[in-house]
C-alpha cells in the first residue's frame, strides 16, 4: 500500500513539475493549465497580440477547446511592421483583414517543436502547414540546424524564439515576425 501511495504521489508530482516546465514568456510564468489567451495576457511581450485578438473578436475562439497551435508574434515583431500598419489593422472597419492576419498564425491541432522537426525531416527539409486562416506556412530548420523558421507565402520568415509553451488548449511558439496572407 505504501508503495502504491508513493507511486501515486510521484506521478502527481511529476505532472505538477511538467506544468511548471513551461518557459517564462514576457517575464511571466505560463501555466500549462491556462488557455492560450489567458497566458498571452500575462506576457509583457504580447500586449499588441492580445489587443489584436480582442479587436478581432477571437478571444472566445482561442479560449475554446481547440487544440490550437499559435505562432505568437512579440510586440517587437508588430513594431517592425511598416509604420501605421498595426493602428490601421486595429480599426473596426479592418476587422476582417485583422482576423485573417491573426488566423494565419494558428494551426489546428497541438503541434510541438519535436513534431515540427519530424515533419521537416520527413518532408526533405520543409513542412507545409495549413493555417485556420487559409495561409500556407512553410516550416524549415534555421541555418544552424537548432531552431525552426516559419515562412509565410510572402517570404516573411519568423524564427521560433521560444518553442513549446504548453497550454490547456494547445501550444504556443513565440516568433519574431508577423506572418501575413498573400496580398490579393
Amino acid at each position: 500500500m505504501k508503495t502504491l501511495l508513493a507511486a501515486t504521489a510521484m506521478a502527481l508530482l511529476g505532472s505538477v513539475a511538467f506544468a511548471q516546465d513551461n518557459p517564462m514568456v514576457g517575464g511571466a510564468e505560463m501555466p500549462a493549465t491556462n488557455d492560450i489567451v489567458t497566458n498571452a495576457m500575462n506576457s509583457a511581450d504580447h500586449t499588441t497580440l492580445v489587443a489584436a485578438v480582442q479587436a478581432a473578436g477571437l478571444v472566445e475562439t482561442l479560449q475554446g477547446e481547440g487544440p490550437f497551435t499559435v505562432f505568437a508574434p512579440t510586440n517587437e515583431a508588430f513594431a517592425a511592421l511598416p509604420e501605421g500598419t498595426v493602428d490601421t489593422l486595429l480599426k473596426p472597419e479592418n476587422k476582417e483583414m485583422l482576423t485573417q492576419v491573426l488566423t494565419c498564425h494558428v494551426v489546428a491541432g497541438d503541434v510541438t517543436s519535436a513534431q515540427l522537426m519530424q515533419m521537416i525531416t520527413d518532408g526533405g527539409g520543409k513542412a507545409m502547414l495549413d493555417t485556420v486562416g487559409g495561409c500556407p506556412l512553410t516550416a524549415t530548420m534555421n541555418a544552424a540546424g537548432d531552431g525552426i523558421v516559419v515562412t509565410d507565402e510572402n517570404g516573411t520568415a519568423a524564427n521560433v524564439t521560444i518553442p513549446d509553451v504548453k497550454q490547456s488548449n494547445g501550444e504556443i511558439h513565440v516568433i519574431d515576425a508577423v506572418l501575413t496572407p498573400k496580398a490579393s
